[in-house]
Order: structure tokens, then sequence, then C-alpha cells
């Protein structure tokens, strides 16, 4: 048996196991803008959220749709598009992964993940205004 082709990691996990795993620290990181787990799941989960990012920045109803499938979640949802999309100046590598050393039970390598600009959530409370301004 050959593991040619084969993408991403499974954790020890099983398959809806795994994908819950990597909708919360999606949603965790869009949440709180950093966030500290291992460097395995770091850079997993860097794939999946640089591409939820990338859906954020086009807009669009369908766009805001797929988002809210994805990450399960409307408030995050809406907070990616419309707070955190709009202040992302570059076009891909959206995140930072920042070693942090080893954690002490297991001595797994651990990571620190954040967004590279720096994003002002105050922003949210003004488009939330404007929004109930508007209606």
């Amino acid at each position: 048996m050959h593991r040619h082709g084969y993408q991403g990691r499974k954790f020890g996990r099983e398959t809806d196991q795994r994908l819950a795993l990597m909708r919360g620290l999606m949603c965790s990181l869009i949440k709180h803008q950093s966030i500290n787990t291992t460097l395995a799941k770091a850079k997993e989960m860097r794939r999946g959220t640089e591409k939820l990012i990338t859906i954020a920045k086009r807009g669009g109803l369908a766009n805001r749709r797929l988002l809210i499938a994805r990450l399960n979640n409307l408030e995050l949802a809406d907070l990616l598009i419309d707070v955190i999309a709009p202040q992302i100046k570059r076009d891909s590598g959206y995140l930072r992964i920042e070693r942090t050393g080893f954690r002490k039970g297991d001595h797994a390598e651990t990571a620190t993940i954040s967004f590279v600009d720096e994003i002002n959530l105050d922003v949210k409370t003004k488009a939330a205004d404007a929004k109930k301004e508007t209606k």
C-alpha cells in the first residue's frame, strides 16, 4: 500500500470528527484573531481558512451562503465577510504561523496562528450601526 496522492492530515480521527475539529478551530481564529494549537493542526487549518478568506474577499450572496455553510455560524460568516475581508490588503498568505515551543504533557510542538494584517474589530460596530440606519 502506498500513500501517493493523499492530501491532508488525519489526526487519528474519523472524517466527521476531523471536519468538526477544523471548523471549530477556524471559527475560533476568526473570532479571536489568534489562537494557540499544535503545529500540525495549525498547518492544516491554514489551508482551509485561507480559502474561506478568499471567498469572503469576493463577496456576494452566493459566497456569503457558502461561508455560512462551511463555518456553520452566521455571525462569524458575517464578521468575516463584512469586517475582516475588507481590511486584508493582500491577495494570498493571509495567516502567519509562529512556533511557540513544546507542550508539557506530550511534547507536541505548538504554534500560534494569526492574521498577518492588523484587523480592527471596532469597524464591526460601525457596520452594524450603518445596517440598522438603512432599515
